[in-house]
């Protein structure tokens, strides 16, 4: 569906490009963790599974970073209650 989701470390946010168009999910980081603040997909792909694959993606990073994500925004809250099999993620 689409391409994999990058660390854009300037920019402070997960990417996700589908197609012409781009979800992203901001971040602040401590320490040892990872805030998401804040997660956005165009309206046109709404509904379609794209800020899930956006916040797998994105967590499969931290994983691999070695660090605990904070969920800062409520679609990652939502994320994570329905994805118990990454709760060893939550700080």
């Amino acid at each position: 569906m689409a391409a994999s989701v990058r660390d854009n470390k300037d920019r402070s946010r997960f990417e996700l490009d589908v197609g012409s168009d781009m979800a992203f999910a901001n971040y602040r980081l401590t320490p040892s963790a990872v805030i998401i603040t804040h997660t956005e997909t165009p309206r046109a792909l709404r509904g379609r599974g794209i800020g899930s694959e956006l916040v797998r993606g994105a967590l499969d990073l931290i994983r691999r970073d070695g660090r605990k994500v904070i969920a800062g925004c409520g679609f990652v809250v939502d994320y994570l209650d329905r994805h118990p099999e990454d709760s060893d993620l939550v700080a």
